[in-house]
């Protein structure tokens, strides 16, 4: 499967809230399907389906535990590959940031500096020449 439907199945499977949610279960550790489908309130078949595209999409696996087929989360694979396109656009945004915070930490400075000026202008007169006598 080339890269761009590589990840089209993926953002399909993680797309849906539920299965986000069923993954954020599966980041604490392996669970039932009876666990999975506990917070939702859906129809067995229901959780079926979506712990069905979560395994397709390479986001899950089903182990077999004598009676019980408890799923986990695979580490790494699908999500490194998410994680490697979303790369450009955190780098991006993290430039952004880091220049908005350079903006307003400047902007901060300049208020800081117009604001002593002001109290400076605005101090009684007599004060300032008493403090330049005490030096």
């Amino acid at each position: 499967m080339d890269t761009d439907a590589r990840l089209s199945l993926l953002f399909s499977a993680l797309s849906d809230s539920t299965r986000r949610a069923m993954l954020a279960r599966l980041a604490q550790g392996e669970a039932t399907v009876a666990e999975l489908a506990a917070p939702f309130g859906m129809a067995q078949p229901t959780i079926s389906k979506h712990l069905r595209v979560l395994e397709e999409a390479g986001l899950i696996r089903a182990a077999r535990d004598a009676q019980r087929r408890p799923r986990s989360l695979v580490i790494g694979g699908p999500l490194e590959e998410v994680d490697a396109w979303l790369a450009p656009f955190r780098a991006q945004w993290e430039r952004r940031f880091d220049r908005l915070e350079s903006f307003l930490g400047a902007r901060a400075k300049e208020k800081a500096k117009a604001k002593k000026r002001t109290d400076e202008a605005t101090a009684p007169k007599g004060t300032k020449k008493e403090k330049e006598n005490k030096s």
